[in-house]
């Protein structure tokens, strides 16, 4: 991460390391401030009296690393960001008037996006900022995971059954709350039905019609019209001195073929002059039969119209034309089929969902005894672990219970609500002295013993929980010499599973770590860029030894150092 401008930061850039890195320093050197920079890089509230005074602005920059495959990396996609090799770049800027920008991946998004990636990303213990597993859906997905096949198996089988009854019971809903506007729908679809059979129409029936009806509505005059003009092309009868256009067009022929012999040109002519011949007398024949094909009966007239008539009334309610009534059957008969076919499709999905709940039943009852063995193991585990950080009498439980829900399954005699987990509702509990009622851990422990139950709960949970990387902040308040020791030999064997950065002021704890950072102010009182040192060999001890005794050269406070740190290389 860079900080610029944050508290009293001024530039500081905070290397971490893939395993254990602690953060020293004076008290008010601005140690908390890497918290809060991480916070705000995951969508942390901006609180503008963070900017340091006489900077318009305050910026966090932060490159984290986001496994193959992870939700995070599909939601940042979603969002419009780039990943850079297996990384994202994610900034924030508050201005000193409020306003805040963030931007991931090279893309401006909203605050609410970085916030989205958090629960994904890292999980942060402090003394005012909790998250992780203090959320109940994320303490029963953790507790899943300590489980292993022994939930994963039912919970997989319950997940594709409770997925199966879901869409059994939205087509029940479908077809039983809308019944009375399918029947309404079956009655319209039958009358249509029977309209168009009673018709019986014909594909492209209305387009022969319309012609037929264009025809025989002009007869007289197509009659009269074919009539004169096979009189002009083969002659009439009644008046032989009138010459028709056969007559002439044979003596011009009979002109040219006098002599063609004397220019082939005029042959040509001579030839074409034939073809029109022939052309003419073709026309001149059809013309005839045209003519005495010409039905002009009235009744014939009237019979087109009113079949016109009916296919009209057809297509004024079921389509544009006759294609189109007819498609409209076709549809219409397979939809009514299907409407028909309701009672029968009602019976059998009744059956299957009956059949779905009493399997969530019995798979709802698999998980609950499943998690409650594993519940056991875990609270066990936990209870462990705190007696050797400093919490002796502390003991951590689990409440899995069940809410009542008429409309739920059937679990153990009860009727209880159902999820797409299954039907437990799962809370992490702490009770931390004998006679203290167990609460849940968000409110059974304060300030420093929450930052080591949840240390505790992280070791105990270290390979099931995706979250690649933890933050815990003043997670050593109020403990010192042994339990110190073991507080740090518990967060380096969570640097095993992941990433761990830890605020601390105990040497006990800072010795375990991989890389130690040291955040030291200036003369003026401001952390610069080489205000931020990674800690080695002399430099290490010297500063363990600060914490130790307040003395950077105590040879006894040294000794001491070189102790820790020999003992914790022994534990690695």
């Amino acid at each position: 991460m860079r900080i610029r401008s944050l508290g009293v930061i001024d530039d500081a850039v905070v290397e971490l390391s893939p395993g254990f890195t602690a953060v020293t320093g004076e008290t008010g050197a601005g140690k908390t401030m890497v918290v809060t920079s991480l916070g705000l890089l995951l969508g942390g509230r901006a609180d503008p009296a963070l900017v340091r005074i006489g900077s318009p602005s305050a910026v966090v920059e932060g490159r984290i690393s986001v496994p193959p495959g992870a939700a995070a990396a599909a939601r940042a996609e979603e969002a419009g960001a780039e990943l850079d090799e297996g990384a994202l770049l994610i900034s924030r800027t508050i201005s000193a008037e409020g306003r805040s920008r963030a931007h991931l991946g090279g893309r401006s998004v909203p605050v609410g996006v970085l916030a989205e990636l958090a629960d994904e990303l890292v999980a942060v213990h402090g003394q005012t900022d909790q998250q992780g597993l203090l959320k109940p859906a994320r303490q029963r997905g953790a507790l899943d995971r300590y489980a292993g096949d022994a939930v994963a198996v039912p919970l997989a089988r319950y997940t594709e059954a409770y997925r199966r009854l879901r869409a059994v019971t939205a087509q029940l809903d479908e077809l039983t709350t809308r019944a009375r506007e399918r029947a309404q729908e079956a009655d319209l679809l039958r009358f249509g039905l029977a309209e168009i059979e009673a018709v019986e129409p014909r594909a492209g029936e209305d387009v022969e019609l319309a012609a037929e009806a264009e025809r025989l509505g002009h007869a007289e005059a197509l009659a009269s019209a074919a009539a004169l003009a096979h009189g002009a092309l083969a002659g009439n009868p009644e008046d032989p001195e009138v010459l028709d256009a056969t007559t002439l067009v044979a003596g011009a022929q009979r002109a040219l073929e006098a002599v063609r012999s004397h220019d082939p040109s005029l042959a040509a002519l001579a030839d074409r002059m034939g073809e029109i011949s022939i052309l003419l007398a073709d026309v001149a024949g059809e013309l005839a039969g045209y003519a005495d094909n010409l039905d002009a009966d009235p009744r014939r007239l009237a019979a087109v119209e009113e079949r016109r008539a009916a296919l009209t009334s057809l297509t004024r309610k079921y389509g544009t034309d006759v294609a189109a009534v007819l498609a409209w059957a076709e549809e219409g008969a397979a939809r009514l089929t299907e409407l028909d076919g309701d009672d029968d499709r009602i019976g059998g999905l009744t059956a299957e969902r009956d059949a779905l709940r009493a399997e969530l039943s019995g798979l709802a009852q698999a998980l609950t005894d499943a998690r409650t063995e594993a519940a056991a193991r875990f609270a066990d585990a936990v209870t462990a672990e705190l007696a050797s950080l400093a919490m002796p009498h502390a003991r951590v439980s689990f409440d899995i219970r069940q809410s009542e829900d008429p409309d739920g399954v059937e679990v153990g005699g009860r009727t209880v609500a159902y999820g797409p987990a299954g039907v437990d509702e799962v809370e992490l509990l702490l009770a931390p002295h004998p006679g203290a009622p167990p609460r849940p851990i968000a409110k059974g422990a304060s300030g420093g013993e929450l930052s080591r139950v949840m240390l505790a709960v992280e070791v105990v949970f270290a390979g099931t929980d995706p979250v690649p990387t933890y933050l815990f902040d003043e997670v050593d308040a109020g403990v010192g010499g042994k339990a110190a020791v073991e507080i740090g030999r518990r967060l380096a064997k969570l640097a095993k599973s992941a990433q761990v950065v830890v605020v601390t002021h105990l040497p006990q704890v800072a010795a375990f770590a991989d890389r130690q950072l040291l955040v030291e102010k200036t003369n003026d009182g401001s952390v610069t860029r080489s205000g931020v040192t990674v800690l080695e060999g002399e430099d290490r001890v010297r500063e363990l030894s600060r914490m130790l005794a307040g003395q950077e050269d105590s040879e006894t406070a040294r000794a001491h150092a070189e102790e820790l740190l020999a003992t914790a290389r022994a534990d690695a």
